[in-house]
């Protein structure tokens, strides 16, 4: 059995996840700002720093894995701290627990994105370099620009940026040469907290119209089970993968824009990157 990190374990799908590995007899440290094991608002550098050093403290100095859940939706009035809880709740903390997890030998990081990211129109790309850079305030002037609707795109633009990081860093030698596993989970419509809070917001439509081919909406335990595959020994050779769990939006949305061929310039870059992989150090 292992010990694991989650994050917004307190409700929606990290509860759910923390709930199923505690049923497989996995220790789980949970964090959230109630009723967990870390009681920490990830809002803020201060309390990011805070719930990293306990997690270690109460890890003993071993971490099987981590999931990271928690996440705020695109809620009017809260653009700062979308981005700070979505992007920089989850980097900062897999970056203070990254040497602790490769001390495991064959760890998993299972990092919530969303499906936002390829179904909402026009992402801002300066927010999500912004965020990449480390430069919140450049990200807030970026999303700003869309007046009342800015939550929605702080909201993408965190997720997205959040996917580009994990899948950067997961083909590195500091996570996938370490013996790091870190996949992204993106899920669409999923009955939770969150997504009860987005609809009393205002955002009932946008909710109520989106495609789902196979109706319905997707429940708390659905996320917690490919979480605990993506956490198992059978996700061994899945490093980098971003799978989609949303009843088929992005398929529906999305029918033909992958896999696709990248042309040229993928074609340049693939002979770049094939190159530098065969010219790495031993």
């Amino acid at each position: 059995m292992g010990t694991y990190a989650v994050t917004g374990a307190a409700s929606g799908m990290g509860k759910a996840t923390a709930e199923r590995l505690r049923g497989d007899g996995h220790t789980v440290i949970g964090v959230d700002l109630r009723a967990t094991e870390v009681i920490a608002d990830l809002s803020s550098p201060q309390g990011r720093a805070a719930a990293s050093a306990e997690v270690l403290d109460l890890a003993g100095g071993r971490l099987d894995g981590a999931v990271c859940a928690a996440g705020l939706g695109g809620v009017p009035g809260r653009d700062s701290m979308i981005l700070q809880v979505n992007y920089f709740g989850v980097v900062d903390l897999l970056e203070a627990w990254r040497s602790t997890l490769a001390t495991a030998g064959n760890s998993k990081v299972a990092v919530f994105g969303s499906n936002a990211t390829t179904l909402t129109p026009i992402v801002p790309r300066a927010a999500v370099r912004a965020l990449l850079d480390r430069d919140p305030d450049r990200a807030m002037r970026a999303v700003r620009r869309f007046g009342n609707r800015s939550a929605v795109f702080a909201y993408a633009s965190s997720k997205l940026a959040l996917t580009r990081w994990a899948r950067r860093s997961a083909i590195s030698p500091q996570w996938a040469g370490a013996g790091i596993r870190l996949n992204v989970l993106a899920p669409g419509i999923v009955a939770t907290p969150l997504l009860d809070e987005q609809i009393a917001r205002g955002q009932k439509d946008a909710v109520q119209h989106l495609a789902v081919p196979i109706g319905g909406r997707g429940k708390p335990q659905d996320a917690a089970e490919w979480v605990a595959f993506m956490l198992s020994p059978a996700a061994d050779f899945l490093c980098g993968s971003v799978i989609f769990l949303d009843g088929g939006s992005d398929a529906y949305f999305r029918t033909d824009d992958w896999p696709v061929s990248t042309g040229v310039a993928g074609a340049i870059r693939y002979l770049r990157r094939a190159r530098a992989w065969r010219n790495r150090p031993s």
